[in-house]
């Protein structure tokens, strides 16, 4: 069973064990990363496995290696050398493991080690990119059998991380620590079992003056009660959303706090993925059951799905993805899931003699149109790229434009419901400007009178910049949540088999709101 290895990264050994008593519950092992403490404190660090209380990580990494240590090696050395002097028969009173680099050699500190039951680490870090050919990197790497190896490397793309799965598939059995490094590779670190790593490396990123000790790492917390790591086996049945950036999604919070209630061995975590076939790949090797599919893939999935529902093959946009004996099937609930919670914001049966503006012609605005039309409503589509509005519109007989003056005053007339679509003013996808800057606005030109009915599917922050200057006009605004929950509910569904558990609605959520 994989392990949960909390690094303590704050500045005195004090204050490592505040954090680690306060974190205990959810760590197996500490790694004490000494190159982050102030120079003073490092000299006191024998003693800190005893008060510990836990195994411990003796960590010294260097600047090179994505660390904090820039002095010289010989002082390295030391501080080693340090941390395993006046060895004592209890061996909880002595550093469990050794982390020591591939390219360091020094013989008398590892049979040091050993003589007193400390455990070597053999480490490789590429913070770059990921290597070629790790299989034969991780062979040449181990010295004595009772060595860990460790490989953390740069996720740059999906590609890397495959490459890493495939990489602990072929070295089964053999004790290892493999860790795909940044934000493509954050469920290396949630599905360890299923790379074949020993542990997990995480972070107290609550606390302010701690940070991550390698790029990605997830917080203590999350990883051990929203993701149950511990609870995580090869049996445990996969699920997870897919997008790119997918710098910020709030589905896990959902889904995992569902199985967790219903008692499912199952899991759901995020595949942030910048190639689809390469996705599916890894999709395969995990044996993921299902996805969520979000921007920028709703519609580049289509050609590689197995078969697909009536609503997808109209809509031309797929938002979930299950495996099947037959391979992957694709449905859409962003359907159903805009159309019940617009309606019921509007209290309405249906959108018959309403006049509505849909801004964006993507995916989830294919769904949104979907709806409308089957719904009774009569519909201007307006996007940045004109010719995909008249596309998106052409098969419904719908009024389109651009977002540019004559799109805006074609706006008076289909002003009842206006509809933002686009993933304008979501955070996350432009960290350099500002939420509320104008030109998260796609609308900016645009007058609201204050009678408007106005969604934005946009739900993180709550208030976009769009939706915001409509409620300060005097709109009744709504913001992609409820929708989020709606059409989530019925991807549970889809996934399990079963309907979703009403009863627990109240107790699951998607994050903040």
């Amino acid at each position: 069973m994989a392990k949960i290895c909390l690094c303590m990264t704050a500045k005195t050994l004090g204050r490592n064990l505040e954090i680690l008593d306060k974190y205990r519950k959810y760590a197996d092992i500490a790694e004490l990363r000494v190159d982050c403490l102030d120079p003073d404190e490092r000299l006191l660090i024998r003693r800190f496995p005893e008060q510990a209380g836990m195994p411990v990580i003796l960590t010294i990494r260097r600047d090179i290696d994505g660390g904090h240590f820039v002095g010289g090696e010989g002082a390295r050395i030391s501080l080693m050398a340090r941390g395993l002097a006046y060895a004592e028969a209890d061996r909880r009173r002595n550093f469990a493991y050794l982390d020591i680099e591939e390219d360091l050699n020094v013989s008398s500190l590892e049979e040091a080690a050993r003589t007193f039951g400390t455990r070597i680490i053999r480490s490789y870090h590429n913070i770059k990119g990921t290597d070629a050919d790790l299989p034969t990197k991780i062979r040449s790497m181990r010295r004595s059998g009772d060595e860990i190896v460790k490989v953390a490397v740069m996720a740059n793309s999906t590609r890397d991380v495959l490459e890493l799965l495939c990489t602990g598939k072929e070295c089964e059995g053999q004790e290892k620590i493999l860790i795909s490094m940044g934000h493509f590779g954050i469920y290396s670190r949630i599905l360890s079992e299923q790379f074949g790593s020993f542990l997990s490396y995480c972070n107290a990123l609550s606390e302010t003056d701690t940070h991550p000790a390698a790029p990605g790492q997830i917080d203590v917390r999350e990883l051990a009660s929203l993701y149950r790591f511990r609870n995580i086996t090869t049996a445990t049945k996969i699920y997870g959303v897919t997008g790119y950036p997918l710098k910020s999604t709030s589905s896990p919070p959902f889904f995992n706090t569902v199985f967790d209630l219903e008692g499912n061995d199952a899991v759901y975590v995020p595949f942030p993925s910048d190639s689809i076939t390469d996705l599916l790949e890894i999709a395969k090797e995990l044996n993921v059951e299902g996805i969520s599919v979000t921007v920028p893939y709703k519609e580049a999935i289509i050609p590689f799905l197995d078969f697909q529902s009536d609503e997808v093959r109209v809509v031309g946009a797929c938002n979930t993805m299950m495996l099947t004996p037959q391979g992957w099937l694709g449905t859409n609930t962003d359907t159903k899931g805009f159309s019940d919670s617009l309606l019921t914001f509007l209290d309405k049966p249906n959108f018959k003699r309403r006049r509505v503006t849909v801004i964006g012609a993507g995916g989830a605005a294919r769904a949104v149109i979907f709806e409308l039309h089957r719904l009774g409503a009569k519909v201007l589509i307006l996007n940045r790229t004109v010719h995909k509005a008249r596309r998106l519109a052409t098969p419904y007989k719908f009024v389109w434009g651009g977002l540019d003056e004559q799109g805006i005053e074609k706006m008076d007339k289909y002003r009842d419901i206006i509809i933002q679509t686009t993933s304008a003013g979501m955070e996350g996808i432009n960290p350099s400007v500002s939420l509320d800057d104008p030109s998260n606005d796609p609308v900016a030109m645009y007058n609201f009178c204050g009678q408007e009915e106005v969604m934005d599917l946009v739900y993180k922050p709550k208030m976009t910049a769009f939706l915001k200057r409509a409620y300060n006009a005097g709109c009744n605004v709504q913001n992609g949540y409820d929708m989020l929950i709606r059409q989530a509910r019925y991807q549970y569904a889809q996934f399990t088999g079963k309907e979703f558990p009403e009863h627990f609605l109240s107790r699951v959520h998607f994050g903040e709101t």
